[in-house]
C-alpha cells in the first residue's frame, strides 16, 4: 500500500505507508483471559487484607456477628482507641515499639555477619574453604523448631531471659544471608578489586569502599528479609518473654484472644498496626529488593 505525496518543487513521489495487520481472533481471547486470571488473583490475594482493614473498624458486636459483612456497621474507631492506648495489660505501642527495635538491630547484625563471611568465602583462598561452605548450607536443613531447647538453655546461662537480647542475638548468624550474598559476591567484576589493591587499597578497604558499596541491593534485600523474619516470629519470643511490657508486637497480640475474650475488632486493628511498617519498609526497598534478587544468582 503506497500514499502519493507531494514535495516542495512540486513532483509527487510514492510513500509507503505503515500498515498494522488486524490481531488475530485467538491472540485476543487469550490476552482478556490472562488479565482475568490476574484480576481473580489479585482479588483472591487482597480480600483477606480488605476485610481486616474493615474489620478494624467495627464494634465488638458487629465484629463478631454473623454472617460477617464486608461494610462496618455502624463505623467505629473505639478498637484503635483501645489498642493505640497505654493500657496496663496490652501496651500494644510498648510492643510495638519492642518489635521495631529488636528486628531493625536483627537486620543490622545479619547483614553484618553474612557480608563478613560471604567475603571472605567468595574472595578468599583458605584450607577447608569448601567444606566451611557445605557445613553452612547443611544448616539450612535443620528445622529452627529442634533448637528451641538449646537456645532457651544458652539464654539463660547468659542472663538473656525476657529481654530483648534473647530475640536479637541467636539468630543473627544466618546460613540463608552468607549464601545469599556469597553468590552475589561472585558475581561482581573481579577487575574492580583488582584495580584497587593496584592502588594501595589493603583487604579491608577494598571491602568496605569497593564491594559494599556495589552491593547495596543484595545487603537492602537481606536487611529486609532478615527485618521481617524477626519482626513476624511468634514462637522463640513466646518462650523468651515474660513479662507483658517485654513482648513483641504478634506474642503479644495473640494475648488479646484470652484477655479480651476474642475480640476480633481489637486483633485486626492491632494487625493492620503491625502491617504498617512491613509496607512502608517494603514500598521503599521494592527497587533493591527486585535488582538484589535478580543478580544474586546460583553461581559458583
Amino acid at each position: 500500500m503506497s500514499a502519493t505525496l507531494e514535495t516542495s518543487a512540486g513532483t509527487t513521489e510514492d510513500a509507503p505507508v505503515s500498515y498494522k495487520p488486524p490481531e488475530p481472533t485467538k491472540l485476543k481471547v487469550r490476552r482478556w483471559l490472562r488479565y482475568v486470571v490476574l484480576i481473580a488473583l489479585a482479588i483472591v490475594f487482597i480480600s483477606p487484607l480488605i476485610f481486616m482493614i474493615v474489620t478494624s473498624f467495627k464494634t465488638r458486636a458487629d465484629a463478631a456477628s454473623l454472617p460477617p459483612s464486608w461494610w462496618p456497621n455502624p463505623f467505629s474507631t473505639d478498637a484503635y482507641k483501645t489498642v493505640l492506648g497505654a493500657g496496663t495489660d496490652t501496651p500494644v505501642l510498648r510492643w510495638f515499639a519492642n518489635s521495631m527495635i529488636a528486628a531493625t538491630c536483627h537486620a543490622a547484625l545479619v547483614v553484618t555477619t553474612s557480608a563478613l563471611a560471604a567475603y571472605a568465602l567468595a574472595r578468599m583462598e583458605f584450607r577447608g574453604k569448601k567444606i566451611v561452605f557445605g557445613a553452612i548450607i547443611a544448616t539450612l536443613f535443620v528445622p529452627p523448631v529442634i533448637l528451641i531447647i538449646p537456645n532457651y538453655l544458652i539464654v539463660g546461662q547468659l542472663y538473656w531471659l525476657d529481654t530483648l537480647i534473647a530475640i536479637i542475638v541467636p539468630t543473627a548468624a544466618s546460613a540463608f544471608g552468607v549464601f545469599f550474598l556469597r553468590q552475589f559476591f561472585i558475581g561482581l567484576p573481579v577487575e574492580l578489586e583488582e584495580a584497587a589493591r593496584l592502588d594501595g587499597a589493603n583487604r579491608w578497604q577494598v571491602f568496605w569502599k569497593v564491594v559494599l558499596p556495589l552491593s547495596r541491593p543484595a545487603l537492602v534485600t537481606l536487611g529486609m528479609l532478615a527485618f521481617l523474619t524477626n519482626y513476624n516470629d511468634f514462637l522463640w519470643p513466646v518462650y523468651v518473654l515474660f513479662s507483658p511490657e517485654n513482648q513483641t508486637l504478634p506474642a503479644g497480640l495473640s494475648t488479646l484472644q484470652t484477655a479480651n475474650a476474642v475480640r476480633y475488632d481489637l486483633l485486626m486493628a492491632g494487625a493492620v498496626v503491625a502491617s504498617v511498617p512491613v509496607l512502608v519498609l517494603y514500598m521503599g526497598a521494592q527497587r533493591f529488593i527486585i535488582e538484589g534478587v535478580s543478580r544474586s544468582g546460583l553461581k559458583g
